[in-house]
Order: C-alpha cells, then sequence, then structure tokens
C-alpha cells in the first residue's frame, strides 16, 4: 500500500506534498503544517506537508472492512471485569482515585490493497460525525490513522491553550450517574495540574464544567481548561506536562499509569494518544485523544489487521458489568461503520 500518497486531513482541509517526517516534537515550533500522531506509549511522529487547501468532504475510496465476526478483543468479558474489580481493589487502598482500563480490539483485513483509512474516514464522517475527525496516512512510516475522536486534547492559539476532557457516558443523559459526574471533576482537577505546570501561574481557569454533550448513539460529560502558556514554553513542554491526556489515564496519573500497565495486555498505540494538526507559521494546533480511532497495522504477525481501541473510566463507585457495558457502547457503531454493517454489532469474543 505504499502507493498510496502520504496525506492528512482535519477541519476540512487536505494536506499533501509530505516535505518532512520527525519525532522531535521541537519542528512543530518551527515552520510549515503539520499532522501529528503520538502513541500512547509515547512515540511521535510529526509530518510537514506543503500543500494544504480546503477539502471538506473526502470522498469514496478503497474501503473494505473485517466481517463483524472477526473481531477480537485484548481482554475478554471476564478479564475485563476482573481487571475493574482489581482497581477498586486499588483504590480502596488509597493507591489512585480514578484509573482508565482499556482493551484493543483486533480484526484481519480481508483485502490489504482495499484498505485505505482516509476511506475509512469517508465512511465515519457520514455514520458517526465527529468534532476532531481526521486522517493520517504515512504508509512509508507505519502510521495509518483514521480517528471519530470527539474529545480535544489540546488547542493552542497562540499562547493560549485549552483541553477538553470527557468523563461519563451514557446512552442518553438519563443514564449519567453521580459516579459520572465525580469521575469528570477528578479528571479536570488532574488537567488544571497538568496545564499548571507550563501556563503562568494563576491563568488556568476551567470556564465549562460537566457539560452534556450529545453525540452519534451516545451522550458524553465534557468540560473545558484554559490557561495562558508561561514565557518560553513550547509544544515540547506541552506534552512534557499533560501526556498521557489526563482522561485517558486516571488520578494520581502516575499511580494510575503503573496499574494500566499491570491489567492491559496489549500496547494501546494512537488510541489514547494524540492525533491532530500544528501550523507552526500560526502558533495554532488542535489535537484530539486518540479514542473512537481505527489504525492499520501491515506488519502484523499473521498478517494485516484493523485495530480500535474502547476502554472506560475506573472509580470506587463502577460497576464490573456497567463498565464492560459501556466499552462496547462506545465500539458497537463504530465497529459496525468499519465493517460495512448498519446494524449494532453483537458482543466482541476473544
Amino acid at each position: 500500500m505504499h502507493d498510496l500518497a502520504p496525506m492528512a486531513r482535519f477541519g476540512g482541509l487536505l494536506a499533501t506534498d509530505l516535505r518532512d517526517v520527525t519525532s522531535d516534537p521541537a519542528a512543530l515550533d518551527s515552520r510549515g503544517w503539520w499532522a501529528v500522531v503520538a502513541d500512547y506509549e509515547g512515540g511521535i511522529v510529526c509530518a510537514r506537508f506543503g500543500d494544504v487547501r480546503p477539502d471538506p468532504d473526502p470522498g469514496p475510496g478503497r474501503w473494505r472492512g473485517p466481517a463483524p465476526e472477526q473481531w477480537t478483543s485484548s481482554l475478554d468479558r471476564a478479564a475485563y471485569t476482573a481487571g475493574v474489580r482489581r482497581i477498586r481493589e486499588h483504590i480502596a487502598a488509597g493507591e489512585v482515585y480514578q484509573a482508565n482500563l482499556c482493551r484493543v480490539l483486533s480484526a484481519p483485513l480481508p483485502d490489504p490493497q482495499a484498505a485505505d483509512v482516509d476511506a475509512l474516514t469517508a465512511l465515519l464522517a457520514h455514520g458517526n460525525p465527529a468534532p476532531y475527525a481526521g486522517t493520517v496516512r504515512l504508509p512509508a512510516h507505519g502510521v495509518e490513522v483514521a480517528t471519530a475522536s470527539p474529545e480535544l486534547y489540546l488547542r493552542r492559539s497562540g499562547r493560549t491553550v485549552e483541553s477538553g476532557p470527557i468523563k461519563g457516558t451514557g446512552r442518553t443523559a438519563a443514564d449519567l450517574l453521580e459516579k459520572d459526574h465525580a469521575e469528570n471533576v477528578m479528571i479536570v482537577d488532574l488537567v488544571r495540574n497538568d496545564l499548571g505546570r507550563v501556563c503562568a501561574t494563576g491563568s488556568v481557569t476551567v470556564p465549562g464544567l460537566c457539560v452534556v454533550e450529545a453525540h452519534p448513539g451516545l451522550v458524553h460529560l465534557v468540560s473545558t481548561v484554559r490557561g495562558e502558556l508561561a514565557d518560553g514554553a513550547r509544544w515540547a513542554d506541552l506534552f512534557a506536562a499533560t501526556f498521557p491526556p489526563g482522561s485517558v489515564t486516571g488520578a494520581p496519573k502516575a499511580s494510575a499509569l503503573r496499574i494500566i500497565e499491570s491489567l492491559e495486555t496489549a500496547p494501546r498505540g494512537p488510541y489514547c494518544g494524540g492525533i491532530g494538526w500544528v501550523d507552526a507559521d500560526r502558533g495554532a494546533g488542535e489535537l484530539a485523544v486518540g479514542i473512537r480511532t481505527f489504525w492499520i497495522e501491515r506488519d502484523a504477525p499473521g498478517g494485516p489487521v484493523l485495530r480500535f481501541g474502547t476502554g472506560a473510566g475506573i472509580t470506587w463507585g463502577s460497576d464490573p458489568e456497567r463498565e464492560w457495558a459501556e466499552t462496547e457502547l462506545k465500539a458497537d457503531r463504530l465497529l459496525a461503520i468499519a465493517s460495512g454493517t448498519h446494524r449494532t454489532l453483537g458482543r466482541t469474543t476473544r
């Protein structure tokens, strides 16, 4: 699939004419328009493109997705609910207040030559529109990502920086519990602390707290945290202060990361990382949290596969079966679109 030209698509813009690829985030403060994919595990790919123009509607392309029954999960239902119970034990021991437990779904691509992530982005745009949707396609660099993310990780305009953590999910607003609000407030406090490490003292505010947002098939609680960057702070400093995003780790972050590593059995990759664009010439950028995100691994053992991540934030008030159901709710619609079906999929298997 190296015959597919490198490109990126975000916010109604199509970027082509690849000029540079680097793993150094300092490049984002240099010049030009960059697409960015930061893996949850810490790897980052920054790609500078020379031609960026309006192209708001990705057209049809080559996409043949996996059959619905082909999807498997890195954690099955029993393992996931056991993980929820283990996190509650950590909470009872005072080690953590909240931790995000995720699983990675995988399926073999039936026709790798008919698997263009930008065509998948087009399908997602019609079946699951999202505010931070986009594509990054760099086959020669092992990056083929299509995201329908509803969550803002970082938006920068000059010295102003903003984050929009999501915590709390239900089919309707009536499904949201006290636990969801408590979880959101905990993560807002964490994000305030993270931004405070790189923003001017006293500049971090919370203009919106626990706002209900409707998305296809579900609702979320969304908050907004905003600050003014300290003198000399750059994109590399922002990443160092805030990555991985607080909403997909937990609080305290260091404890949550340790617990996550002990329970999850597959790397998250671009899922739960940062995906988006930076315009270094304008001092602007917008990166989504890499949720509701598909990525292709062409060199996977056994052949090329499509992957997708799903998870839930676990607190003391979590019910293991309800948290499993939340991961299914977040995945069902997206998997159905990728597989070419229009019905809600059944449960994923191991």
